[in-house]
């Protein structure tokens, strides 16, 4: 199964976490597909069987600026290949900021949605403030992940 891995990043922690998701898909025969710098195009012509978006929050909730226009992009078209799709999101953000804690994974839920891709798991949320190594700690995540690709 092929597993486009979209990526939102400020300080570049989303970014490794995605890294490290496309890193444990892989060992467990996945094909991914991963740039920070990813176009619509880009991800089309991978032709991807499942979506993970793994983001960041900014500001009041916001997705990081680097994930704006592909996000911006993906809403416009909807493309119709992707419904059905499983798909799942990562949201990194720091809870002490109340209700805007993982925003821009929540926007990327939505955006699913919106695509009618099919859930398979709840979203992760990884706290900054609790966590010092969110790659490690998606690892039982991903593992579900897996599982869930694989039904």
């Amino acid at each position: 199964m092929k597993v486009a891995i979209i990526s939102g990043s400020v300080y570049g922690t989303a970014e490794e976490v995605a890294r490290h998701a496309a890193k444990i898909l892989n060992t467990a025969g996945f094909e991914t597909w991963h740039n920070p710098r990813a176009t619509l195009v880009d991800i089309q012509a991978f032709g991807p069987e499942a979506l993970l978006a793994v983001t960041s929050t900014t500001g009041m909730g916001e997705l990081p600026d680097n994930l704006q226009t592909l996000y911006s992009t993906i809403r416009d078209l909807l493309p119709a290949a992707w419904r059905g799709l499983p798909g799942a999101v990562i949201g990194l953000g720091d809870a002490s900021y109340g209700d805007t804690f993982c925003g821009g994974g929540e926007q990327m839920r939505e955006l699913f949605g919106e695509l009618g891709l099919r859930e398979v798991l709840p979203m992760l949320r990884l706290d900054a403030s609790e966590s010092v190594t969110p790659e490690t700690d998606a690892e039982p995540w991903l593992a579900e992940l897996i599982t869930a690709l694989r039904g």
